[in-house]
């Protein structure tokens, strides 16, 4: 396999680097900005799922994966994210009760 295969290169995987170094800076420059905190939580948890698809589609090469295998790991993150959202929630619950 070369460098210069369907997946890009090497040059590809250095833009998405630096795409993904331009979103964390701006994330570091928004957590300073005075702003209503629904959009800030809004634009910090966009950001973080375009980070995370440029990673898992580029760095992790699931760009180039069969329908299945993305459907597969989209499902079970999906999965995995409801576990975690109902485990934490009455937890969050009970410390807002508290304050």
């Amino acid at each position: 396999m070369t460098a210069t295969n369907e997946a890009g290169g090497y040059k590809l995987y250095w833009m998405i680097w630096g795409v993904l170094l331009a979103l964390t800076v701006v994330m570091l420059f928004l957590d300073n900005a005075p702003m209503p905190r629904v959009a800030f939580v809004l634009i910090m948890v966009g950001a973080m799922l375009t980070k995370a698809f440029l990673i898992a589609g580029y760095f992790m090469h699931l760009r180039y994966e069969a329908l299945f295998i993305r459907l597969s790991v989209f499902i079970g993150l999906l999965v995995n994210g409801a576990v975690l959202y109902f485990l934490i929630i009455p937890d969050a619950y009970r410390i807002l009760g508290m304050s």
